[in-house]
């Protein structure tokens, strides 16, 4: 049984940073894609960011490219997201997935195409 696991949210104030973890069990994480995704009251989840297999390739949301950082520790199926001055507008829900494939390619934010999902951490910017 796949289970996927985030933590690290929390209340910071504008300009602050925090780090996302997400683990997964249950399934060979070397072999998967991940990925990170958000979603605030009232709006559609959306792609944050996306990291192939083994690291090499990154892809970010243009909201957040230069502020968030995505990275995987293969050793310890675990997904990080540091994120560096946090507005309030990255309030929201945060979720980890794992994709199919073991790349993130051009559908790398497209929901559909992650099997796996956490229950997600909750991230709060306060301005």
């Amino acid at each position: 049984q796949v289970q996927v696991v985030e933590s690290g949210g929390g209340l910071v104030q504008a300009g602050g940073s925090l780090r996302l973890s997400c683990t997964a069990s249950g399934l060979t994480f070397d072999e998967h894609a991940m990925g990170w995704f958000r979603q605030a009251p009232g709006k559609e989840r959306e792609g944050v960011s996306c990291i192939t297999w083994n690291g090499g390739t990154t892809y970010y949301a243009d909201s957040v490219k230069g502020r968030f950082t995505i990275s995987r520790d293969n050793a310890k199926n675990t997904l990080y997201l540091q994120m560096n001055s946090l507005k309030p507008e990255d309030t929201a829900m945060y979720y980890c997935a794992a994709k199919a494939e073991t790349y993130c390619l051009g559908s790398w934010s497209v929901s559909l195409k992650y099997n796996n999902w956490g229950q997600g951490t909750q991230v709060t910017v306060s301005s």
